[in-house]
């Protein structure tokens, strides 16, 4: 998981969308934590993703001016908005929370401290946080919502999950990842549809869980969604992936592009300790890899921190 954290140009056709890349491949950016948005203007990035605020709260909100200035820019600008975990500094944390939780909220992500597994099918996520969430994002005039933890599915549908001292088998909990991973279809469609309400040209795109796409029985999910978000597709930061385990993931990635929508990849290959040409073949070998797929790139900092802005002069932005 990033798991903290794509986009471009919408040409929405009826209930569904076909989505056309404003270029074949170009970078964009991903900026959770402490955005700048003069230095995103300045720097000419073309595609943005951000938290609404500078510091994940409400009392940092960027003013609906701020955003709109950015895009006037050029810039595309989409939320990053996690809609498989709940997290404990959000504006819609409740207190009672923090010592008796409900009944729809799993246990602490070990890896990020203050985030919890949700039951995201649950009403009560989907109506109390998410669509209170969304119309947040909308009002302050994001192109759309990048949307994280997508893969939650693989969590709640596998059975050991709830192997003993895990997580508490509960009534209507999926029995299969299939199951699961239909109730997150079923999700994103919701997500797209509410968001479209407010503004038909709104962008929706999911990051990671690409194995979804063999659960999108009916097309719906695939015709709903803008692009896909994708991390370590050829990179485990510094060490290239094996051959089989990219090519599985190409597979679902060249679906998408073939239905007209749009791949964003952000591999965490910048490491200067690697050494100075080394480090320099890497981040050209992961561009000139997404660009013959027709895929945009992000060359991050290993440290995965998506701290800053991070350009890189030839490469981004």
């Amino acid at each position: 998981m990033i798991s903290r954290f794509l986009l471009f140009l919408l040409v929405l056709t009826g209930a569904g969308s076909a989505l056309a890349d404003p270029a074949p491949s170009e970078p964009w950016l991903v900026q959770l934590q402490q955005a700048d948005l003069a230095s995103i203007k300045k720097e000419g990035w073309k595609t943005a993703v951000i938290d609404y605020s500078h510091d994940g709260t409400d009392l940092t909100a960027y003013p609906p001016a701020a955003i709109d200035a950015l895009k006037k820019s050029g810039c595309r600008v989409l939320c990053y908005f996690s809609i498989g975990e709940a997290e404990n500094y959000r504006f819609y944390w409740k207190p009672q929370w923090n010592t008796k939780r409900p009944g729809w909220m799993g246990l602490t992500n070990k890896d990020w401290p203050g985030n919890f597994k949700v039951r995201y099918w649950d009403p009560e996520w989907r109506d109390f946080v998410l669509k209170p969430y969304l119309e947040k994002i909308l009002a302050q005039g994001f192109d759309g919502v990048y949307l994280d933890i997508v893969d939650a599915f693989e969590y709640w549908g596998e059975p050991e999950t709830y192997a003993a001292g895990k997580e508490k088998r509960q009534d209507g909990d999926p029995a299969t990842v299939a199951e699961a991973g239909q109730r997150m279809a079923t999700l994103v469609e919701w997500i797209a549809a509410t968001a479209r309400e407010k503004n038909p040209a709104a962008l929706v795109v999911p990051q990671n869980g690409e194995s979804i796409l063999d659960l999108d029985t009916t097309g719906k999910l695939l015709e709903t969604i803008s692009g896909f978000g994708i991390e370590d597709l050829w990179y485990d930061e510094t060490t290239r992936k094996r051959e089989a385990e990219i090519a599985f993931r190409l597979k679902y990635l060249q679906r998408v592009r073939e239905a007209g929508k749009f791949i964003m990849v952000i591999d965490y290959v910048d490491d200067p300790s690697t050494g100075k040409v080394a480090n320099k073949e890497r981040i050209a070998d992961f561009r000139q890899r997404c660009q013959k797929e027709s895929f945009s790139w992000f060359a991050a900092p290993r440290n995965r921190r998506l701290d800053r802005t991070h350009p890189i002069p030839g490469v981004q932005p």
